[in-house]
């Protein structure tokens, strides 16, 4: 099945001198301008390409990488904007991504940098982008566990802290006090669910919570400290910065994790560091 608005693995049918053509099945045969190829190929040959829309609303061919394909966030810049809506760079020189009036959340200006989402609208066929999330998400049960490790998608900054995207499929929140590291709108990074609340809103974690977060640095620091040679520069002196560069963790964590070792008896705590025990 072909998917517009993908990459789809097409078959090379025949070649000329302006380029080749492809196999797109329903759609029949797409030109992929000469202008894209980086390699010899022949009859036969199976090519990686992005199929999307022209502006005679054809389907087309390109080997350029698309920032977000249908059914995928991605940060973009808005290149122009006229009385249909506000058109953003996307990847493909070719054509930029609509993102008509009724899909803005709220009024777009050229060079402003927005997270988009892309999606094929049924009743025209054209490949569109929306900055109005909440109709892409939370359409299917969160049969999430605590402490279950997720994908997010920094989505949004408000008064309470950052909207994730979960696994593509549901809206979580981070608050301040999880927060580690820098997080920006279209940070793509790990996490982990904090709790699942009574009106089915989800909370975040950027490490695991309870006794969990602690065995779970433990472990990574004495595997480091075994690669290491048996001997960090870090401690509960060490800058915030520092244990976060280490180990993704604030630095009251990490204090209450070396101090639960140095009580087992697994570490040492030294003026400069830690040092596994003998």
């Amino acid at each position: 099945m072909i998917n517009v608005g993908q990459i789809n693995r097409l078959t090379v049918t025949s070649l000329t001198d302006f380029g080749l053509f492809l196999d797109a099945k329903e759609y029949g045969t797409v030109l992929l301008p000469k202008k894209y190829l980086q390699e010899n190929v022949d009859v036969g040959s199976q090519l990686n390409v992005f199929l999307y829309i022209d502006s005679e609303k054809q389907v087309a061919a390109t080997t350029e990488q698309p920032i977000a394909q249908v059914g995928e966030w991605g940060l973009m810049k808005v290149e122009s904007v006229n009385s249909t809506g506000a058109f953003v760079s996307w990847g493909i020189k070719e054509k930029d991504l609509l993102i008509p009036y009724s899909e803005q959340r709220g009024r777009l200006s050229v060079g402003q940098t927005v997270l988009v989402y892309v999606y094929r609208d049924k009743a025209s066929e054209r490949i569109v982008g929306t900055t109005k999330f909440n109709k892409w998400l939370d359409k299917t049960p969160a049969n999430y566990t605590i402490n279950q490790e997720v994908d997010l998608l920094i989505a949004e900054r408000s008064e309470l802290g950052f909207k994730a995207i979960i696994n593509g499929a549901h809206w979580g929140m981070i608050f301040p006090s999880d927060v580690l590291g820098k997080l920006f709108i279209g940070k793509r990074l790990k996490g982990y669910i904090k709790s699942i609340r009574d009106d089915g809103k989800i909370d975040l974690s950027l490490q695991k919570v309870g006794v969990a977060k602690m065995d779970d640095l433990a472990s990574k620091i004495l595997e480091l400290l075994a690669k290491k040679g048996g001997f960090l520069p870090l401690n509960d002196k060490s800058s915030p910065d520092a244990i976060f560069a280490a180990f993704r963790t604030s630095k009251g964590t990490f204090k209450k994790t070396i101090g639960g070792l140095y009580k087992q008896g697994k570490i040492v705590i030294e003026a400069d560091g830690i040092r596994l025990a003998e």
